[in-house]
């Protein structure tokens, strides 16, 4: 399930580029994306395929070392960890795509496609492929990707919608609108892209919910919904650890006004670090332990699979709210200090509170989960 060594070369990346990041941070704010030469150095390490297949040069990682690379990139910055969940989870799709594309895409090390499902354009069948009109939001890495991804849907005879495809275009068929301007992961620089009448061959497309894997691996037979949530939902989990180590951190230097004691040394500090410190545990445990029986009940199907799903997108959300409640505790205790941008705990506050936004952790999951433990079947939605 997790293979130390397998993870270590990029985690020893990390703590190399961790001061090149502490550097340049203030320019994520600043120009709303990560710089240049920041994203092409992620991507000579190997961030962008984490989940390629090996036989095409990929790491292949299970989930759970995945997990534990794109925690500690986003514990250095809530910005780089959702830019390597995003680059290193859809370079899965060299899994789906025929062996001939995947290779050409992926030659370069530097290949990184963006994702966006919150839009649904549309698909005309020409003749060789579509043609394909849409803006998609949330393009997140937008600016230095050398593919895209948009949901389209064809429309049969009768005007119905088909179920949406993804489609794959070239950085020259896209047009990116600077629309990235927010409150918190702005160095992901997650704009809209717009493409309009473009053509993309038969074979850069396969359904969005059902794709043919054309990999035999279980990351490629794992519900497409199920493992586009995990790449972002470990993130805010993440960026709750490492605001608890910069509170360590700071806690260790900071006095209580008027007694010269340090801030760790109180006891309540001390309960309430502890406290934290197992919430994060549970809640990531208990997404570890949800993940498992996704991966279990996959190739059972059925009514097992379904109830793993409905648990997997709860857990999901809950793992967002606990990292939520974890960052603001830390920045309360902190006190004036937390409203700095140069307290870590300032920038936290903002990506956490911008990452658990995305629809993988929308409570709405809940519901869903209460539906199948009540016996009840789930309502119409996403998960």
């Amino acid at each position: 399930m997790r293979d130390s060594h397998r993870i270590a070369p990029y985690l020893d990346a990390l703590r190399e580029l961790a001061p090149l990041i502490a550097e340049q941070r203030a320019s994520f704010d600043r120009d709303r994306r990560l710089p240049e030469g920041l994203f092409a150095a992620l991507a000579r390490a190997g961030f962008f395929r984490l989940w390629l297949p090996k036989n095409l040069g990929g790491a292949e990682l299970s989930p759970f070392e995945f997990m534990e690379v794109v925690e500690a990139a986003s514990a250095l910055d809530g910005s780089v960890g959702w830019i390597v969940g995003n680059g290193g989870g859809m370079c899965r799709i060299g899994g789906y795509l025929p062996a001939s594309v995947a290779r050409a895409w992926f030659a370069s090390p530097s290949m990184y496609c963006v994702s966006a499902t919150g839009a649904i354009g549309t698909a005309v069948p020409v003749e060789g492929g579509y043609r394909v009109s849409g803006t998609w939001p949330f393009g997140s890495g937008a600016h230095y990707a050398s593919h895209f991804m948009g949901l389209a849907s064809i429309k049969d005879a009768a005007g119905n919608s088909q179920p949406p495809m993804c489609c794959y275009f070239t950085r020259e068929q896209v047009t990116v609108r600077d629309t990235w301007h927010v409150s918190g992961l702005r160095g992901t620089g997650s704009c809209d892209f717009e493409v309009r009448d473009g053509f993309i061959p038969a074979d850069q497309a396969h359904p969005f919910l059902e794709p043919a894997p054309s990999d035999p691996g279980i990351l490629y037979r794992l519900p497409p919904l199920s493992m586009f949530a995990w790449t972002v939902s470990v993130v805010p989990l993440g960026i709750a650890r490492g605001a608890l180590d910069a509170f360590a951190q700071s806690a260790s230097r900071k006095t209580r006004l008027g007694t010269g004691a340090a801030i760790r040394d109180r006891e309540i500090v001390q309960s309430m670090i502890g406290r934290i410190d197992i919430e994060h545990r549970a809640a990531r445990g208990l997404l570890v332990e949800a993940m498992t029986e996704l991966m279990a009940a996959t190739d059972v199907g059925g009514e097992r699979l379904l109830r793993a799903r409905g648990l997997f997108r709860a857990t999901c959300a809950h793992a967002g709210e606990a990292a939520v409640r974890i960052v603001e505790r830390l920045a309360a205790e902190a006190g004036a200090s937390a409203i700095y941008e140069s307290n870590p705990l300032e920038r936290a506050v903002r990506d956490v509170h911008a990452a658990v936004k995305h629809v993988a952790m929308n409570p709405s999951s809940y519901i869903v989960a209460g539906q199948l433990a009540l016996g009840l079947p789930p309502g119409p939605g996403r998960f």
